[in-house]
């Protein structure tokens, strides 16, 4: 799973991310729950639980039907 997470961040959230001047890294894939973290503006932004759950849980979730969730780390 961990190689289609990657795919998926990179194909369809990173690009989404930097054009506002933010980014993401993959952490960890443990289980069914993706740890991530957001990086540059994406980092201390206040929208950024906003940004987690309708942007980078909704396009993971939309290819892989299985996972749980997405948590970000610091």
């Amino acid at each position: 799973m961990k190689e289609q997470v990657e795919k998926i961040l990179n194909e369809k959230v990173r690009p989404m991310l930097q054009a506002d001047g933010g980014d993401i890294e993959l952490v960890a894939v443990e289980g069914k729950r993706v740890k991530v973290r957001l990086k540059g503006a994406c980092a201390g932004c206040p929208g950024a639980q906003m940004t987690l759950r309708m942007g980078v849980e909704q396009a993971l979730k939309e290819e892989i039907a299985e996972l749980e969730g997405v948590d970000a780390v610091d």
